[in-house]
């Protein structure tokens, strides 16, 4: 008996140290799985990579938080820096690597044509059709022209801008005259009889204020000119126009603003960005500017000398023209590399969404991508201004969607500078720009 006891005992210790050993190798598998994972992501999150200013930042936290209570999929908010340059720099050293994060990502529309032609962006088509995104509650112009590429859709817009006329409604009410203008011409008139009205007690008064320093917002301000007047820059087959008559008569339009009809100031050229103009205008120093809708919000500050006295219309052009606004904004794609696709889509379908763009509008003061959210009645009430937007949205016109845009753009803006500073004319300055682009674009197609 006492032997059949000890064998038992015996039987149990060699278990209990298997047991043990084995639990041991499990615990040790484990702790190893978790040490290799921890720097990857669970496969149900996604990335979201976004920037702007701390007020921005903090609501886009809310909004993911909003997105993972009602879909159960996480969201790792990438909080990229305010400056632009930076977030593109950022997003384009992760896509070049053929990172897996992020995977979804807000660009400047000036982006778009670099990335989609680098491949680092993830055809749209198919999701929106199986996820039922009505693309008609969009701006139409806005998709075909700047979120297509190729055929394809690769990206979608979440906050559209565009560059619209500010106008002095007092003033315009003190000088008998009925409307803003619809051309150019009668822009020049009208700043011409209220500046010289206004010169009579204020030396520092101007008729028209707008974007004309050596920077990416001149060339804004040319497309618009050049754009009512039939012009712009002209793609065809791998070959570009600038130097044409529809573009040197608005360029040279641009220079006589400054030095023939003296209705904008004489640092137009060398100062004025949209902060300055903003600035100027708004300590009442102004009939008109062009600016972007942000401005309409910090004219009604407290401390505004033109709060309540400012409206807005659609940018003037040329006579048989149209009205041309420069698109600016911020459209929403989703990774080439990204290793969760289809929940991606689903974060930016909620972004997309007339709810989601109703918040923006509300909380940030943002132009929504979607044209239904301007009749809103929440959101006319408190920004009025909305409904007057959409019309101007309507002419929305983007910047060519090309890869080497930047470098095209660079070009410009020097050459036009140069004629708004009285160096070269109108005529002999794109001549020049012409050659520039041309070569530029001969230098990237022998890649």
């Amino acid at each position: 008996m006492r032997n059949h006891v000890s064998y038992l005992n015996t039987i149990g210790s060699i278990l209990r140290t298997h047991i043990a050993y084995k639990i041991l190798i499990l615990l040790l598998f484990a702790s190893l799985a978790t040490f290799c994972g921890c720097n990857k992501k669970p496969l149900q999150d996604i990335t979201f990579a976004v920037g702007g200013a701390p007020a921005e930042l903090d609501f886009w936290q809310e909004l993911t938080a909003e997105f993972e209570t009602q879909t159960g999929i996480k969201v790792d908010l990438l909080r990229q820096p305010t400056d632009t340059d930076l977030r593109r720099q950022g997003l384009v050293t992760s896509l070049r690597s053929s990172r897996t994060d992020p995977d979804v990502f807000l660009m400047d529309v000036a982006w778009l044509g670099q990335f989609a032609a680098s491949g680092w962006l993830e055809p749209l088509d198919s999701y929106v059709k199986s996820k039922q995104l009505n693309l008609a509650a969009f701006f139409e112009k806005v998709v075909s022209l700047a979120d297509n590429h190729e055929g394809q859709l690769v990206a979608l817009p979440v906050y559209v801008d565009g560059g619209i006329l500010y106008y002095r409604k007092d003033l315009l009410k003190k000088y008998d005259i009925d409307k803003p203008p619809q051309t150019w011409q009668q822009l020049v008139k009208q700043a011409q009889k209220v500046q010289t009205g206004l010169r009579k007690t204020n030396q520092n008064f101007y008729g028209f204020l707008w974007q004309g320093a050596q920077y990416e917002g001149l060339v804004c301000n040319w497309l618009e000119f050049t754009g009512s007047n039939k012009g712009g820059i002209i793609l065809e087959d791998k070959d570009i126009a600038i130097n044409i008559k529809e573009n040197i008569k608005a360029t040279q339009f641009m220079h006589d603003l400054i030095h023939t009809y003296k209705i904008s100031p004489p640092n137009t050229f060398t100062e004025m960005k949209e902060e300055e103009v903003r600035t100027f205008f708004q300590q009442g120093n102004a009939l008109f500017q062009r600016n972007w809708p942000y401005a309409w919000a910090l004219h009604q500050d407290k401390d505004s000398a033109v709060k309540g006295k400012v409206g807005i219309a659609i940018l003037p052009h040329f006579d048989g023209g149209e009205s041309v606004s420069t698109l600016g904004g911020w459209h929403i794609g989703i990774s080439k590399y990204s290793d969760a696709k289809q929940k991606s889509f689903e974060f930016a379908k909620f972004i997309l969404s007339y709810n989601t763009q109703k918040k923006l509008a509300l909380k940030l003061g943002w132009n929504p991508g979607r044209k239904d959210v301007y009749v809103d009645a929440d959101v006319v009430k408190k920004l009025p201004h909305f409904a007057s937007l959409r019309d101007v949205f309507e002419n929305l016109r983007p910047r060519p969607n090309l890869p080497y845009y930047t470098l095209i753009s660079e070009v410009i803006q020097r050459y036009v500078n140069s004629v708004l500073s009285g160096k070269t004319t109108a005529s002999e300055a794109l001549l020049e720009a012409e050659r520039e682009a041309k070569k530029i674009i001969e230098k990237y197609d022998q890649k």
